[in-house]
């Protein structure tokens, strides 16, 4: 028996304007059956550096047949290619400008697919809201069972974002804001990050090519804007509320949050500020 299908969505949309309910209309009326799954429409918009991050840290979490539908899309209506990735783990339905850039080490590319085919396709469509024209047609079909190399030919290449700062020195470690979550809390590159049995943290770093990391919690530093916050714990409540914490967050990267209240703003931090780890 096949499993339900389900596609992910993934936008900048936000929630007060009906474009993502359009898309998922789009989707209904090819795939009546599908499990749709909102994975956040909160992406800062034009931000792809960001909802690489995002998706990165949810993939994995999902069966592997699931279609990952990611509209932030900046270059929409240019000559930037509409394109489907069938992988190991999850189908994925994007433009090509680099937003798959963070979860392509992890998985196995095994397909991949310019949208183009006109049987997949409206008769027409708009020059600026390819999210309901293509992508979501594209995502329909793709769940329904298409096969990836009907929806066009192969893409040549997939265009990848640099990686995040990720500088480690001897004592030292500068990375960057990546996320910053509903709750203010401030999720910086430098991860991922692993509890010992000792109490010190082992950096495995998720980005670049540098060798593990042996880290003090305990004697660590980090700086973030003017603020220098000592010591890194183990979860929000080891500190009274409405105090600076540095925590390990659920994704093992390394975050900055203030007990019941919102951190970036306390702080003035926005996304790619530089973060910096002195251990």
């Amino acid at each position: 028996m096949n499993p339900q299908p389900i596609i992910t969505l993934l936008t900048d949309f936000g929630l007060s304007d009906a474009y993502v309910g359009t898309m998922k209309g789009v989707i209904l009326s090819s795939c009546p059956h599908v499990h749709l799954i909102d994975l956040t429409h909160a992406i800062q918009p034009q931000n792809i550096r960001q909802a690489a991050y995002v998706l990165l840290t949810a993939f994995r979490h999902f069966p592997p047949h699931t279609v990952f539908l990611v509209v932030v899309d900046p270059g929409v209506g240019t000559e930037r290619a509409p394109i489907a990735v069938s992988t190991n783990y999850g189908i994925y339905v994007a433009p090509n400008n680099g937003v798959l850039s963070y979860i392509l080490p992890h998985v196995q590319v095994l397909h991949t697919a310019l949208i183009q085919n006109p049987d997949y396709l409206p008769p027409s469509s708009s020059h600026t809201f390819h999210g309901r024209d293509i992508f979501s047609p594209a995502a329909a079909h793709l769940a329904n069972g298409v096969p990836i190399s009907e929806l066009g030919p192969a893409v040549p290449e997939l265009v990848k974002l640099s990686d995040p700062q990720l500088d480690i020195h001897p004592n030292r470690i500068v990375g960057q804001v990546l996320h910053i979550d509903h709750f203010g809390n401030i999720i910086t590159s430098i991860g991922i990050l692993t509890w010992q049995s000792t109490g010190s943290l082992q950096l495995s770093p998720q980005f670049g090519s540098h060798e593990p990391v042996e880290i003090s919690a305990s004697t660590s530093r980090v700086r973030i804007g003017t603020e220098l916050i000592h010591s890194i714990r183990p979860t929000y409540g080891t500190v009274e509320p409405g105090s600076r914490v540095v925590l390990v967050g659920s994704s093992g990267q390394l975050e900055i949050g203030i007990n019941q209240g919102h951190a970036a703003r306390s702080l003035d931090v926005k996304l790619d500020d530089p973060v910096t780890l002195d251990f």
